[in-house]
């Protein structure tokens, strides 16, 4: 229990003449009534002028009066408000719900559960308010057994079908104690089920992965005719992010049936539209995932949602141009703000296209639309932001961002550690390694990922060697094959290719097409022809639909001036349709990104870009021939 001995009222409980002294800047019609000292109680009130409304209550002799009481208990917090409560020769049930409040909000539920049994033991029937508080009470605890008794309360005093209580009850059962058998016995006994108790359900059954418990709900409130809030949505669509491609396919199949036959009931339309955008996108469908998306309403394009579902399609299947033009279209719509998930998505765009303007626009966007402290405390957006200005090459305010955070992460950390990486600063990536600890972190599998990149790229041998040592035996993270792969990769540009292949029959999984690629990559830039040439067919062994292998042999062979060979690998790979990925590029001028694909004339200026192109080749050429006939 806690202590009653800590009140915040020092000295103005010793005497009426005490009490006196305090009271005397209150409105004057506030000694006419309890009535008027109750309203005085009303809203929001400074703390020195609470305590001269306690003294006058207490002088008046109305510190027995429940309403009183029950309003002052909202304004104290947990300490004060027992002691009122306790001050109470014959509670009713206003003070004792109000001070179960607060002590459930404070998290102090032994507490609240204590005055719960002296409730009882008054012969004080509990209310729908009551269980309510109690059930907020349980959540910190995750006791089962709390929830239970309680449960059999409700059940007692005749609540069992109150929709109020079995809201509640579903929510502590599949949200609280994660007992999902219960939380959904309670939610098909109840007569009247609002969203929230769907929604609390859905939660439940997706934080423990029952993905078609989920999808099964989302029929029934089809049926039901309910159209879910977004927070109901964010829990389905949560699910569909960890469905398997079979899965995924038999979904699209069952929801687009579902809504052929719902053709005229556009709001339950467009809610299904959205899941479908997102499992379009995940099954790699981005032009369905975008014809869902067009056929979604616009009174139902107000909710963030679907514009999120859409983004994270375009984001997943490597379309960043295209998510950032239907950013752009968002904006335009004044009634839809974006939210973290939106910036993340647009961050990760900008990221992959190098569009520094446009990160840099969201990122004051942020800072003036924003919440207050959303930058410093929201480490997703934070880290979106470290990643974006990265590889963007904008170190300086990587590291500002990251700096600002006020709680750090292991994942902003490893966002930093991978831009100071990527961006030639082996070193400094290793100094923040060393700073983990001190951020009260455990380094994780991201974590080696990243210092053994920055070993990479910085020619760092001895410390890549040591840290790819020290992962399992130091600080107990079993290297995966991408660790082995960066390992393998550090020792090959280094020249150890002997080495480098020694680690690659020694490890514990099967090399992929990434550790022979990093192979090879060591043998043509130290002239190790024979072993890239084994290497080279490894490769194309290993993946025979994948290009990759086929580019490096011919390149292999085209360094030797083997044409014959290099001819015999093309018509090879067009005999086994084959095909080179072309190449992809961006560039922003003046805040406009203009994308490049090798091969292709779909820029409006490619006819002129092309002449430039032509005319500058044609100058080098010229001013090559003038060198060469100085010389």
């Amino acid at each position: 229990m806690l202590s009653l001995f800590h009140h915040p009222l020092p000295l103005l409980l010793r005497s009426k003449h005490h009490l006196s002294l305090h009271f005397h800047s209150l409105p004057s019609n506030s000694t006419h009534s309890f009535t008027n000292l109750s309203n005085l109680l009303q809203g929001r009130i400074p703390h020195s002028h609470l305590l001269r409304i306690h003294a006058h209550i207490i002088l008046v002799g109305a510190e027995q009066d429940n309403l009183i009481a029950t309003r002052l208990i909202g304004h104290y917090p947990s300490q004060s408000a027992l002691k009122v409560f306790h001050q109470l020769e014959s509670p009713n049930i206003y003070p004792s719900n109000a001070v179960i409040r607060v002590l459930a909000e404070e998290g102090f539920c032994s507490d609240a559960f204590s005055v719960f049994r002296t409730l009882k033991s008054r012969s004080v029937s509990p209310n729908g308010l009551t269980f309510s508080f109690l059930f907020k009470a349980c959540f910190p605890v995750c006791d089962a057994r709390c929830v239970g008794q309680i449960h059999t309360h409700v059940v007692k005093c005749g609540l069992a079908r109150d929709c109020f209580v079995c809201n509640g009850l579903v929510s502590v059962y599949a949200r609280g104690v994660k007992d999902l058998v219960s939380a959904r016995k309670v939610f098909d006994e109840m007569p009247d089920r609002i969203m929230v108790c769907w929604t609390s359900l859905i939660t439940g059954y997706a934080r423990s992965a029952q993905h078609e418990e989920v999808l099964k709900l989302l029929l029934s409130m089809v049926q039901e005719g309910l159209r879910p809030e977004d927070d109901t949505m964010v829990g389905l669509l949560s699910v569909c992010s960890n469905l398997e491609i079979v899965e995924i396919e038999n979904w699209i199949r069952v929801l687009s049936e579902l809504i052929d036959g719902l053709r005229y009931n556009n709001l339950t339309n467009d809610w299904v539209n959205t899941v479908l955008v997102y499992l379009y996108g995940k099954w790699g469908k981005i032009d369905k995932s975008r014809e869902r998306f067009d056929q979604i309403a616009g009174t139902s394009k107000r909710s963030v949602v679907p514009w999120n579902a859409m983004l994270n399609a375009y984001v997943q299947n490597g379309s960043p141009s295209e998510a950032l033009s239907l950013f752009g279209l968002m904006m335009e719509c004044h009634y839809c703000r974006p939210n973290h998930i939106t910036v993340v998505s647009v961050l990760s765009s900008c990221a992959q296209i190098g569009d520094l303007d446009r990160g840099m626009w969201v990122h004051d966007y942020l800072k003036a639309e924003g919440r207050k402290g959303t930058l410093a405390r929201n480490t997703k957006v934070a880290t979106a932001l470290i990643d974006m200005y990265s590889k963007c090459g904008n170190l300086v305010k990587a590291r500002e961002v990251f700096d600002q955070m006020l709680t750090k992460d292991v994942v902003s950390i490893n966002a930093m550690i991978m831009g100071l990486a990527s961006n030639g600063k082996g070193e400094e990536a290793l100094r923040l390694f060393s700073k983990v600890k001190d951020f009260g972190l455990r380094p994780d599998a991201g974590t080696f990922i990243g210092v053994l990149c920055a070993c990479c790229h910085s020619g760092l041998l001895e410390n890549g060697r040591q840290i790819f040592l020290e992962m399992s035996q130091g600080f107990s993270v079993p290297p995966k094959l991408e660790h082995y792969a960066c390992y393998i990769d550090i020792l090959a540009r280094m020249g150890l290719v002997e080495e480098a292949l020694e680690v690659v029959n020694s490890m514990p999984f099967e090399p992929n097409d990434i550790v022979w690629g990093a192979l090879l990559g060591g043998c043509l830039l130290h002239n190790r022809s024979e072993l890239a040439l084994y290497i080279s067919k490894m490769l194309v062994k290993l993946d025979p639909r994948n290009c990759a292998g086929y580019v490096m042999l011919s390149n292999l062979f085209a360094a030797d001036c083997r044409w014959v060979d290099v001819s015999g690998v093309r018509w090879f790979m067009r005999e086994k349709g084959v095909k080179k990925q072309p190449g992809r590029s961006w560039i922003s001028i003046n805040g406009i990104v203009h994308e490049f694909l090798v091969g292709s004339q779909s820029h409006p200026q490619a006819d002129t870009i092309c002449r430039t192109l032509d005319g500058l080749v044609k100058e080098m050429k010229l001013a090559n021939s003038v060198g060469s006939s100085w010389g």
